[in-house]
């Protein structure tokens, strides 16, 4: 894992401006509240030539949360996530994504299948 100068201000900029989504499920995670691991937010990520900020990471347990909102469902975007999570998984990353309804609406299951990965 590596960051790179060029993504941390992108990373910054996408936590000042966080989905509805993405702030409930900061909420539940941040402070050590998931098995006292700690999350990060909007983190930068380089592997070789490929260079991503993804939702919420523990790098402990080198498991990434993506939270997909409508524009996921673009056919060019599914491509895109699809290659973005087989080079994450092939640097040891386990990816789960949860869509913004099942967030907003549900946040206790999303919490528990979070809790069942640790």
């Amino acid at each position: 894992m590596a960051k790179n100068s060029k993504l941390v201000p992108r990373a910054k900029e996408l936590r000042k401006n966080m989905t509805l989504a993405e702030e409930v499920l900061w909420k539940e995670l941040r402070m050590y509240k998931i098995n006292n691991f700690k999350f990060r937010r909007q983190m930068p990520l380089i592997f070789g030539e490929y260079h991503f900020v993804v939702d919420f990471c523990c790098v402990e347990r080198k498991l990434i949360i993506e939270v997909d909102g409508s524009i996921h469902y673009d056919q060019e975007v599914k491509e895109y996530d699809e290659l973005r999570e087989e080079i994450l998984q092939l640097a040891g990353y386990k990816i789960i994504r949860f869509k913004n309804n099942e967030i907003l609406y549900n946040i206790d299951q999303v919490l528990s299948k979070i809790k069942f990965l640790f």
